[in-house]
């Protein structure tokens, strides 16, 4: 029967893994950007980044979901400009939410660069280019890596949020197979699924983590 079971619950699998994928390859370089914004020395762009990180932080995942999925075309003007299946609207709503998460990550990492370094990086004669690629960025990516193993595990529990928009992913079909079959064991069949996926990501962090000798 378990066997079944996770036969079923695997058809959400793919669905799971790509808003993970998606989210991941979308939100990190989304929050790098938004950590330049928020460092800039204009006042007009680290307060418009520092209010959407703020709104993306302050309010639920689930609540962004509803809105980006059933709220957008309900906007004057949008009705016939915006409208999201349901997968992409729950990727776009992973990746904003991410990005301000990492956002605040990366700035953290930056912030925590002794300041020394961007005066001998400019002595040696390394441009701001060199100076940013070569030797701020590994360093801020180093010191942020716990910070951002706590976040994709974080995500891989996250995406079971997309079932309320109709997603089907794991959780979906899990409730699916109990409302059908009276049987609550495809709960705990799809938390092994997720169990699995986060003792994957714990074990690449793990690696990561020793090869940047943490």
């Amino acid at each position: 029967m378990l066997f079944d079971i996770a036969v079923l619950l695997s058809d959400g699998v793919k669905y799971t893994l790509g808003i993970f994928v998606v989210t991941i390859i979308g939100s990190m370089p989304l929050g790098l950007l938004l950590t330049f914004l928020r460092m800039n020395k204009s006042r007009v762009s680290r307060g418009v980044t520092g209010f959407f990180v703020y709104i993306m932080r302050g309010t639920p995942l689930l609540l962004q979901l509803y809105f980006i999925y059933y709220g957008l075309p309900f906007i004057p003007g949008m009705k016939n400009v915006i409208v999201l299946d349901r997968l992409p609207a729950a990727m776009l709503a992973f990746v904003l939410n991410y990005s301000a998460y990492f956002c605040e990550i990366f700035r953290g990492g930056m912030l925590s660069i002794d300041p020394g370094q961007y005066e001998a990086a400019r002595v040696l004669g390394f441009s701001k280019k060199q100076t940013l690629l070569q030797i701020i960025l590994p360093q801020m990516l180093r010191v942020s890596l716990p910070s951002i193993a706590n976040e994709a595990i974080t995500l891989v529990k996250d995406t079971a949020l997309v079932t309320v928009i109709g997603v089907t992913e794991i959780l979906y079909f899990a409730k699916a197979t109990v409302n059908r079959q009276a049987n609550f064991t495809a709960y705990a069949v799809a938390a092994l699924f997720y169990l699995f996926f986060n003792y994957l990501m714990t074990k690449l962090f793990d690696y990561l983590e020793r090869k940047y000798d943490f």
